[in-house]
């Protein structure tokens, strides 16, 4: 089974091509740059990034999901560190399974993709050079905590009725353009604060609003997290060239990068493998209750009181509102149109 499974052979040659490049890359760096012992000091990231890749290929979520809160609460290292670090890795991450998806030739949502790719190649390059610089520490770890957060109630409350769609809704498809570029400038803003958020939209809407199956929103979400974080990363990098003062990226990202990208080369397209293998259930529920103790856990570690703490709390009440907002849209669309794939997991609900 495994990587015997990644389809047909001659079909996936980009695939293999893309690890041979990337291995015999990173090899080469390593070795002729002086880096083994960088590599051997860094291995606690490694070891972090072997279960973040596999989440950022089998769900809606990218594997800064799992860096950021290990860098930035448990090595208490700063936001911006945890955000380009994110960036940096999914970059690797994301794209192999990415290359892996295409190659295989997943299901896509492309109508929805395409314009939020053009979205974040907007979006995100201007929040790295406007917004992201001016928001404050503590900020950037309660907005990451709170978008995921969010993420996590949503499943824990609607995972049966989630994991039970198989159909598009048709009607909302007229509407992919607008939808797509809003989702690609406010996401690519988002992601250039924390890292992470763009895929988390797009995977709502579909799933909420379009009532897509798990097995086609989840490759998409993949796919615009990874352009999105290769955009950020060199929208950064390119930003930090110039105004180093204002746009500066911690040594310790490399660093970590080095000893991470190897691992997650491999282990996001390994989960965007398993996830059509296995039940998508308890891997959405265990990861859930884990964003959801990242938000407490934030809150906690950095002994947020007063209006930060309101702010945080509010803001859950109002991502889960918009949440519900998209899913009452799309169960209306439901009942209107009688899709009958649609109308029994109502009732199985019921």
């Amino acid at each position: 089974m495994g990587f015997l499974r990644f389809g047909s052979w001659p079909r996936m040659w980009p695939f293999w091509l893309w690890l041979t490049i990337f291995y015999s890359a990173w090899l080469t760096l390593v070795l002729v740059g002086g880096h083994v012992s960088t590599v051997l000091h860094h291995w606690p990231i490694a070891l972090t990034m072997s279960v973040g890749s596999y989440v950022a290929g089998s769900t809606p979520m990218g594997g800064g999901t799992v860096a950021f809160p290990v860098l930035v609460l448990l090595f208490d290292f700063p936001g911006a560190l945890g955000r380009n670090f994110g960036l940096a890795i999914q970059s690797i991450g994301m794209t192999s399974a990415t290359i892996y998806i295409l190659s295989s030739g997943r299901s896509v949502d492309w109508g929805l993709l395409r314009p939020a790719l053009v979205g974040a190649l907007i979006g995100t390059p201007l929040g790295a050079a406007w917004v992201a610089p001016w928001v404050p520490d503590l900020w950037v770890k309660l907005i990451f905590g709170v978008i995921w957060a969010s993420f996590g109630i949503l499943h824990l409350v609607k995972l049966r009725e989630l994991v039970s769609a198989h159909q598009s809704s048709r009607q909302w498809h007229r509407l992919d353009l607008w939808i797509g570029l809003a989702i690609g400038v406010t996401g690519g803003i988002a992601s250039s604060i924390t890292g992470v958020g763009i895929d988390m939209m797009i995977y709502a809407t579909l799933v909420l609003l379009y009532r897509t199956d798990l097995k086609v929103a989840i490759p998409t979400s993949v796919i615009l997290m990874a352009f999105t974080s290769v955009v950020g990363i060199a929208s950064n990098g390119l930003l930090a060239t110039f105004r180093p003062e204002i746009y500066h990226i911690a040594p310790e990202v490399f660093a970590n990068w080095l000893a991470a990208a190897p691992i997650v080369a491999l282990g996001a397209p390994f989960g965007a493998l398993v996830v059509n293998l296995i039940s998508r259930t308890p891997t959405l529920v265990v990861v859930s209750v884990l964003c959801i103790g990242q938000y407490v856990w934030t809150l906690v570690h950095e002994h947020v009181t007063g209006w930060p703490l309101i702010g945080a709390l509010v803001g859950v009440v109002l991502f889960n509102l918009l949440f519900h907002g998209l899913y009452t849209l799309g169960k209306g669309n439901a009942l209107i149109s009688g899709n009958p794939l649609e109308l029994a997991t109502d009732e199985l609900d019921s």
